[in-house]
C-alpha cells in the first residue's frame, strides 16, 4: 500500500494495517462482532503478500493455529471478541507457560455471554490480567485513537518478540468502528523488533536455557533445530519436570521478566498534569471524553488533569503514585461496573479519594458525566445528567469523539 499518505481509514483497518507493518504473516481466527473487519482484511491482503490467512472451526482453535504458526517462525495474530476471548483463555495461558509470542486483538463489546455484540463495553480489562490461571506473564496495551492502534499493534508485536510472551491489544467497539485519519510511515520508519534466534548448533541448542538472562533465543522449527514444547512446567531442554526446585524458578520467572522491564513497557500520556488538583484516570473511548472534560473544567478554573495509560498491564503504578501523591481526588471512568478503579485505590493508598464513574448501557461515558462527578451538584452518572451539562454534552459530544 502507499505509505507517507494520510488515509481515513477505521479502526479495525488500521490494527490490520499496524500488523502487516510489524512483519504479521500469518493470521487464524473466527468471525465475531465487533473485530470482524480484521479479520476480513487479514483474508484479503495475507494471501497476496506470501502469507497465510485461515478460518478455524472457533476461538479455541484460533488461538492454538497462531501458536504453532509462531513456533514455526511466523509473526501470528488472532482476533476476537467477548465470547472468543473467554475460549482463547487455555491456548493463551499454554501461548505463556510455552513462551510463545503471539499477539491477541480484543475489540471489547458489552457481555457477559453474547450480551450486546454491537455495543462497546469496557470490562475485559480484568479478564485481560487474569483470564487464564495460574501466575502468568501479561503486557495488555489499550489504545484511544484510530492511529493509535495502528502503532500500537505494532509495538504489541515487537513486545511480543521481545519478552517472548503474548501480547493483548485491547479496545472498544467504538475505536474499532470509527474512522480517522492516519498517516500509514515509511518502511524502516517505525522500528520492528524480531526475535533472537540461537546461534548455537542445533544439537546444543534448549528452548528455555537462561544461563545468558530471562529470555532465551527462540528457533523456529524447520530451521534444523528440534525441540520439545509442553504446558507442563519443564526444564531447560523443554521436556516435563517435577523438580520443585525448577517449577519455582520457572514460575518466577515467568512473570520476572515482565515485571522487571516495566519501565520499558509502560507508556502513557499526562494531560494538564502540572498543576492538577483533580486527577482523572482514564483509559480507551472513556479517557477521550475524559479529556474534553479537563478542558471544560479548565475553562471553569478548575485544576483538573488526565493520566491516560496505553499500557494497562502491567499497571502502571508509577504513574499513579506520583498522581495520588499531588491530588486531592482521582476520578476513574469506565464502561463497567467497577474494575481498573480498585487497582488505582490499591496503589493510591489512601493518600487521596478515589471516586469511580460506571456505565453498562453501551453507551460511552460523556464529558458532562465527569465533569458533574467533579463539580459534584447532580445526580450519579448513571442517571440522566443535569440540564446545562446535558445540553453542552449534547453539543459537543460528537466532536469530542472525533477530536479526542
Amino acid at each position: 500500500m502507499a505509505t507517507n499518505k494520510k488515509r481515513f481509514m477505521q479502526g479495525n483497518e488500521a490494527c490490520a494495517e499496524g500488523a502487516f507493518y510489524a512483519g504479521c504473516t500469518f493470521f487464524a481466527g473466527y468471525p465475531i462482532t465487533p473485530s470482524t473487519e480484521v479479520m476480513e482484511i487479514s483474508s484479503s491482503r495475507l494471501p497476496k503478500t506470501g502469507g497465510v490467512f485461515i478460518q478455524m472451526e472457533d476461538e479455541i482453535a484460533s488461538i492454538c493455529a497462531i501458536t504453532g504458526a509462531s513456533l514455526g517462525g511466523r509473526k501470528s495474530m488472532t482476533a476476537t471478541s467477548g465470547p472468543g476471548f473467554s475460549l482463547m483463555q487455555e491456548g493463551l495461558g499454554f501461548a505463556c507457560m510455552a513462551e510463545v509470542p503471539i499477539v491477541i486483538i480484543n475489540v471489547m463489546r458489552s457481555g457477559p455471554s453474547t450480551g450486546f455484540p454491537t455495543g462497546p463495553s469496557q470490562s475485559d480489562v480484568m479478564q485481560a490480567k487474569w483470564g487464564t490461571h495460574g501466575d502468568h506473564p501479561a503486557i495488555v496495551l489499550i489504545p484511544a485513537s484510530v492511529e493509535e492502534i495502528f502503532y500500537e499493534t505494532i509495538r504489541a508485536f515487537n513486545l511480543a518478540e521481545i519478552y517472548r510472551t503474548p501480547v493483548i491489544v485491547l479496545y472498544d467497539e467504538i475505536i474499532g468502528h470509527m474512522r480517522e485519519a492516519v498517516t500509514i510511515p515509511q518502511p524502516g520508519e517505525v522500528e520492528v523488533v524480531n526475535r533472537v534466534k540461537p546461534t548455537c548448533a542445533p544439537s546444543e541448542y534448549k528452548p528455555y536455557d537462561t544461563t545468558l538472562g530471562d529470555i532465551a533465543p527462540l528457533a523456529a522449527y524447520g530451521e534444523g533445530y528440534r525441540f520439545h514444547v509442553t504446558g507442563l512446567y519443564h526444564g531447560a531442554d523443554g521436556f516435563p519436570t517435577n523438580n520443585t526446585k525448577l517449577i519455582e524458578e520457572a514460575g518466577q520467572r515467568l512473570v520476572r521478566k515482565v515485571e522487571d522491564n516495566k519501565e520499558r513497557i509502560w507508556k502513557n500520556e499526562e494531560y494538564f498534569l502540572d498543576d492538577a488538583e483533580i486527577g482523572i484516570f482514564a483509559y480507551g473511548v472513556s479517557a477521550r471524553s475524559a479529556k474534553f472534560a479537563v478542558r471544560e473544567l479548565r475553562k471553569k478554573g478548575i485544576k483538573a488533569g488526565l493520566l491516560r495509560p496505553l499500557t494497562i498491564w502491567p499497571f502502571p503504578d508509577s504513574a499513579v503514585d506520583a498522581l495520588a501523591e499531588r491530588v486531592k481526588t482521582i476520578i476513574v471512568p469506565e464502561m463497567n461496573l467497577g474494575q481498573i478503579v480498585h487497582e488505582v485505590e490499591r496503589v493510591a493508598r489512601g493518600r487521596c479519594e478515589v471516586k469511580g464513574i460506571f456505565r453498562v448501557d453501551t453507551e460511552p461515558i460523556k464529558p458532562a458525566q465527569i465533569i458533574e462527578k467533579i463539580l459534584g451538584n447532580g445526580p450519579m452518572p448513571s442517571a440522566p445528567v443535569s440540564p446545562t451539562d446535558s445540553n453542552m454534552s449534547e453539543m459537543l459530544i460528537e466532536r469530542d469523539m472525533l477530536d479526542g
